[in-house]
């Protein structure tokens, strides 16, 4: 079989005592259910290759490739806010890294290939709904312009994993800048292992911000970069209406890549307080959390670069430490507020700064909570308003007349602007997406496939989300929320 992956495996070479050597388990009939043949040519991959009949035994973990070298990851994590100080891939393994045509270095990894040495009691296995699921997500973040991991491809293995019920099994062939996470660190701060704690910042200043290296406080400068792009990340999640679900220490990754698309979900009735994840009881991780959270999880973060930052043992060098990285987390409020209200002046249409568009946006996100107003029809019917047609808007509404002083007041401030009309409606369907995963309709194809192997609704779900900002009469049947009665007793399940 041709070489598939041209690997330079830096992970397993710098980093020995970071990870632990593993094997995919061997599934008796691996074929592939998904592959992503986009994601394949921007790695430089052939897809002709990748979607033969022998490529099947590589994504199901029946054949290690040519250069690979899997491993398994040591991290820590706050889970639900308490500390486990081992936890690790538990049903994945780093196969290794490639460079894409764009020169940057990627992690191809398999998910739920079977037991390593930090599976604890669990069998290491997936299911194909989550892994498909974990692929469709990808997908329409990317599409959407999020930063996220992506899925190569997805491969049935022919055996049964059993959970609440027997499912088919499948194995996620994940793709993302690095998999280091802020529980990565965690890991050896818990051992107080301040040596491998430097070498790992090394690796990720190295890997992810190499302007850094040889600058005066390289470790203060990873913890900014980290924050600033956290900061963006959930700023462009609070856009497109998306919660995680389980932001967990060990669900941030320094790359600032949206990873684990367990218990997500996407906003319908605009509600802060919306809570999906069946695990998350106390809504820690509800929508409107999103943002303190990540600030959170960014302290622990900083919690285990104080002894880098410090820089030598002494009380003084500590102080100092300690005041620097509080700085920076102090400052994470401020960089995810500009990064908001940045996407939402372009949700709104507006292209200048003005002192009250911090206003605008509040009280039309007030209209649409009062209305239980569909969050993405809602920004998306903006379009139609500003062309002179505020009866699609309006329909949203329970009173149609609740947005009017609103729109007056839109108005008056694009209006400022000076653009046709035209533009300004062509500029709102650029960034407000018609179409995203409505969640009845990720779970109709999720079950097509899982119970009765039948990809079509997942396929043409694919599409339509790979086109989010496309309102033709194709995507018509993907724009229309799921029933209130369905949508309230919505739960999602993280899939292990």
């Amino acid at each position: 079989m041709p070489v598939l992956f041209q690997f330079d495996n830096t992970y397993a070479r710098d980093l020995p005592g970071f990870w632990a050597p593993g094997q995919p388990a061997t599934v008796p009939a691996p074929s592939l259910l998904f592959l992503n043949r986009d994601l394949a040519l921007k790695l430089g991959l052939d897809p002709e290759l990748l979607g033969g009949p022998e490529s099947a035994a590589i994504f199901a973990g029946n054949r290690v490739p040519t250069g690979a070298e899997p491993l398994a990851q040591a991290y820590a994590g706050h889970q639900f806010g308490g500390f486990s100080p081992q936890l690790g891939d538990g049903r994945a393994l780093l196969l290794g890294e490639v460079i894409d045509r764009h020169g940057r270095r990627r992690d191809v990894a398999l998910k739920g290939s079977g037991r390593t040495a930090f599976s604890r009691r669990g069998d290491g296995k997936a299911a194909a709904g989550p892994m498909l699921r974990e692929a469709l997500m990808g997908e329409a973040m990317h599409a959407l312009g999020l930063p996220t991991t992506r899925a190569l491809a997805v491969a049935a293995t022919g055996e049964t994993v059993h959970r609440e019920r027997p499912l088919p099994g499948a194995v996620l062939t994940r793709v993302a800048a690095s998999h280091l996470r802020v529980g990565t660190f965690e890991y050896f701060r818990a051992r107080r292992d301040t040596a491998r704690l430097r070498q790992l910042a090394d690796y990720a200043v190295a890997r992810h911000d190499p302007d850094l290296t040889g600058t005066e406080d390289p470790y203060l400068g990873l913890l900014r970069r980290v924050t600033q792009r956290q900061a963006t990340l959930v700023a462009g999640w609070m856009n497109v209406g998306f919660i995680h679900g389980v932001l967990n220490t060990d669900n941030v990754a320094l790359s600032g890549e949206t990873i684990d698309y367990g218990p997500c979900a996407f906003l319908e009735a605009y509600d802060p307080d919306a809570v999906f994840s069946s695990i998350d009881h106390a809504g820690r991780y509800a929508y409107r959390n999103q943002p303190p959270v990540t600030r959170w999880n960014l302290a622990r973060l900083a919690e285990t670069l104080l002894p880098l930052i410090a820089g030598e043992d002494s009380e003084a060098a500590a102080a100092r430490a300690v005041e620097q990285a509080t700085g920076v987390i102090d400052a994470f409020p401020a960089w995810f507020e500009a990064a908001l209200l940045a996407g939402q002046r372009a949700k709104l249409g507006l292209q200048n700064e003005d002192p009250g568009d911090r206003a605008l946006a509040d009280d039309w996100l007030d209209l649409l909570r009062a209305q239980r107003v569909d969050f993405t029809l809602g920004w998306r019917r903006l379009a139609d308003a500003a062309e002179g047609n505020e009866e699609p808007l309006r329909a949203l509404f329970t009173d149609p007349q609740a947005p009017g002083a609103w729109l007056e007041r839109w108005r008056a401030r694009a209006g400022r602007e000076g653009r046709p009309a035209a533009d300004w409606a062509a500029g709102l369907r650029r960034v407000n997406p018609a179409v995203i995963p409505r969640n009845h309709r990720v779970e109709e194809a999720l079950a097509a496939a899982s119970d009765h192997g039948d990809l079509g609704p997942f396929q043409q779900l694919l599409a339509a989300v790979r086109r989010p900002f496309e309102e033709t009469p194709g995507q018509a049947a993907y724009l229309d929320p799921a029933p209130a009665a369905v949508t309230a007793c919505y739960r999602t399940f993280c899939g292990t």
